[in-house]
């Protein structure tokens, strides 16, 4: 079977795919798959063939097209600016088994709406992505006007928003609050950057009076403490307001998630957790390397230990999400930058081709998940939490037809030189991985892999509130 690839919009024709094991987030089973106009229209065995475009995926593992919740396409930082667009990102995702981004908008000028912000990334996406799209809102300041956007955005499609407990735009425990009660009144989600920006500050400072702001002594400035207590202060914001879903990102290890497993079992259901390939595969001993800087992102790599932690989070259900927060610079240009100072090294590495397959692998070699994990964690939960389910993240008669097939036979090592990512690096180089996504169908359209998705052809997604 030849890889496939997406390179037009046009959505025609029929299509089956036959023999293939179908994978959901409980089971796998044996069926074929029958596609019109973009839709799944029946899922059982033995579909008579007719005049339809036929895959004979016999030995092949079928899983619904990967649905990222975080990215950063075009993030401008005010220093520096993501080098994936919305084209090449999106592309990059879509040849790698993602299908559908949901991308956190970055700040705008201070005291701007979250309209603004939501105007500017349309602008940036709606002529570019080339996998279906949407975005999260961004609150940099609270007002009543802000709040007020936030119930007329609804029918926009904003139906999420990102807040931040540091960086320049970090919001009082006040205006958190206040954020929190009106998206729990709309029946928003609201996400959450969880760092202790007093902590890190302080942290940061001794290490500029000791002289140590080399690569080296970046995790020093931001440890796990950081972390887990502002997970633990938002929680405690939060724990008494009726109806809110707070949604963790990037959650790196053992401590802040300990936070939203203890405030669950008091009673606070909805509070989600997600985490990223980057802590699930790689450790803080990358630091000590010459290309450290490759490894500055907020939160840093830590213990190794937390690998295999995270891992059994995913298996037992107490992280709901895996996501990339694809940030990517360039090592030789941007992140050179914190050569001698890591304060103006930018933030981020780059993921979004790469976390299906990673999952993916890792489920096939029987370590700590199984491919119904990855159903669950990279597709199914994310498109349930922010709305676009049962359209994405599920193969069931009436959703899109969203599919990745997947050989288990075959392995192949990580290389930059095969990757389609804008960045001159990937921080998963040499990495085995086995089982190769050989086919990519986005609303029913298959296409080559050495072709490119034709720019412009992602929709943008309307979402719903859950």
């Amino acid at each position: 079977m030849k890889t496939l690839f997406i390179l037009k919009n046009q959505v025609n024709s029929e299509m089956i795919i036959k023999n293939g094991k179908i994978v959901t987030a409980e089971n796998i089973i044996k069926s074929d798959i029958k596609i019109y106009k973009g839709k799944i229209i029946s899922i059982e065995k033995d579909i008579p063939v007719s005049d339809e475009t036929v895959i004979d995926a016999e030995g092949r593992f079928i899983l619904p097209g990967g649905v990222d919740v975080h990215t950063h396409m075009s993030l401008d930082t005010g220093d520096a600016v993501a080098v994936d667009d919305f084209y090449t990102g999106t592309a990059a995702a879509l040849k790698g088994g993602t299908t559908t981004v949901i991308d956190h908008m970055g700040f705008g000028p201070e005291g701007c709406p979250p309209d603004y912000q939501l105007d500017r990334y349309h602008e940036l996406a709606d002529s570019k992505a080339a996998a279906d799209y949407s975005f999260h809102g961004v609150i940099q300041h609270v007002d009543d006007n802000v709040l007020e956007k936030m119930e007329r955005l609804i029918e926009r499609g904003l139906v999420s928003y990102k807040i931040y407990t540091t960086y320049s735009f970090a919001l009082s425990d006040y205006d958190i609050r206040r954020v929190l009660e009106k998206a729990a009144e709309l029946g928003l989600v609201v996400c959450v950057h969880p760092e202790d920006d007093a902590m890190l500050s302080r942290f940061t400072e001794d290490l500029k009076k000791r002289g140590c702001l080399t690569a080296e002594y970046y995790p020093q400035s931001r440890p796990v403490v950081c972390e887990a207590e502002a997970v633990k202060r938002i929680i405690g914001i939060a724990e008494k307001i009726p109806g809110v879903k707070l949604y963790f990102v990037h959650i790196s290890s053992k401590e802040p998630l300990d936070e939203i497993i203890k405030a669950r079992k008091r009673g606070v259901k909805t509070i989600y957790a997600e985490t990223c390939p980057q802590y699930l595969f790689l450790d803080n001993s990358l630091y000590s390397h010459e290309d450290a800087l490759k490894y500055i992102l907020s939160p840093h790599l830590r213990d190794r230990s937390n690998n295999d932690l995270l891992f059994q989070a995913v298996k037992n259900r107490d992280i709901q999400t895996v996501a990339t927060d694809h940030c990517p610079f360039n090592y030789m240009t941007e992140k050179q930058r914190g050569k001698d100072d890591f304060t103006k090294c930018p933030k981020g590495l780059p993921s979004v081709q790469l976390r299906m397959a990673l999952m993916i692998s890792r489920a096939l070699k029987n370590i700590d998940i199984t491919l119904n994990d990855v159903v669950r964690t990279c597709c199914e939960n994310p498109a349930r939490i922010f709305g676009i389910y049962p359209e994405k993240g599920i193969l069931e008669e009436g959703s899109d037809a969203d599919i990745i097939i997947v050989n288990p036979d075959l392995e192949e090592a990580v290389h930059h030189a095969d990757l389609i990512e804008n960045v001159d690096y990937t921080p998963y180089e040499n990495i085995s991985l086995r089982g190769m996504i050989e086919t990519v169908i986005r609303n029913g359209e298959i296409a080559d892999r050495s072709g490119k998705p034709e720019r412009g052809s992602g929709r943008f997604l309307i979402r719903k509130i859950t």
